[in-house]
């Protein structure tokens, strides 16, 4: 147990404290040793207020945050999916901040023109200078593809998304992205032409609208004019799902419609709302309306 305890300590970054003792950050937790290197059941308080202290917990919120942007970014790429060259994915692989999202992420070549290739998607696995992608691909491979740039696509886009759950499932991959196994919502397809909302998610009563507000802000999700929005730029144009959740005089709140308005604010005919667009509308009202008030917490009251 003793040379378990002596083992981990010595992986640990152990940077000089006070009066013989070292400091380390061993995850999010600090941690402390004696001169004699073992390793203390809590921190001293005199090393604890101490400068080194101090420092090692700027730290720890610093990659804390570090973590949470390069997630935000890959995740804003896949909304988009957008084009990543491949020289970023070498630059930014080592870092396990970036790497936790990218790796496992599914990928597909993008060619010179612009233009994807589903036929090549594939677990992403690195990239290298000489031999280009590195994926598992649909077959269970590890191959290398030539590209100079690939892209993250939204699971809506990915035609083969079940098989491509299941492989990942077999071979035992996780994403550390909301990808995959991301909630989606394809259009229906006896789709009214003339529609502008969808009313699936309306009558969700909130016993209060900030618990509503509250909800939506802690998904990563903005609240303006009374509704929950969600921007997306799909293409070449931002379209923002908008959910109706309450006035900001209200009380008590019932969730209203799910519309998508352009840059001008002109309300689209659902129709004329992308492919992504509309899922993460769709993705964004399921989340607030499961948060509202139930029939048991109806009967309680």
């Amino acid at each position: 147990m003793a040379n378990a305890e002596a083992q981990a300590g010595a992986e640990l970054a152990w940077v000089k404290a006070p009066d013989g003792y070292s400091l380390a950050l061993d995850g999010n937790k600090l941690v402390c040793r004696n001169a004699a290197g073992k390793v203390l059941a809590s921190v001293p308080k005199k090393v604890r207020e101490s400068d080194v202290a101090t420092g090692l917990l700027s730290l720890k919120d610093w990659l804390g945050e570090h973590e949470r942007e390069c997630v935000a970014a890959v995740d804003a790429w896949m909304i988009r999916s957008l084009p990543v060259p491949r020289s970023i994915v070498e630059a930014v692989w080592a870092d396990p901040a970036w790497r936790t999202p990218l790796e496992n992420a599914i990928v597909w070549p993008i060619g010179a023109a612009g233009e994807s290739d589903p036929t090549k998607v594939g677990f992403l696995k690195g990239a290298d200078p000489k031999r280009g992608v590195g994926v598992v691909n649909a077959d269970g491979e590890t191959v290398w593809i030539a590209a100079t740039a690939v892209a993250i696509p939204h699971p809506i886009l990915l035609p083969e998304l079940n098989d491509l759950r299941e492989l990942a499932t077999e071979l035992g991959f996780t994403q550390g992205l909301s990808q995959l196994f991301r909630e989606t919502w394809a259009k229906p397809a006896d789709l009214d032409p003339e529609a502008t909302s969808v009313e699936q998610w309306s009558g969700g009563e909130f016993e209060m609208l900030a618990h509503a507000v509250g909800r939506a802000r802690s998904k990563g999700y903005r609240v303006s004019g009374g509704s929950a929005v969600c921007p997306v730029r799909e293409g070449d144009r931002t379209v923002e799902a908008r959910y109706w959740i309450g006035a900001e005089y209200e009380w008590e709140t019932t969730t209203g419609e799910l519309c998508w308005v352009d840059a001008q604010e002109k309300r689209l005919k659902l129709s004329d709302v992308g492919a992504i667009a509309f899922s993460e509308g769709m993705r964004m009202a399921s989340i607030i309306f499961a948060g509202r008030k139930t029939e048991d917490e109806e009967k309680e009251d």
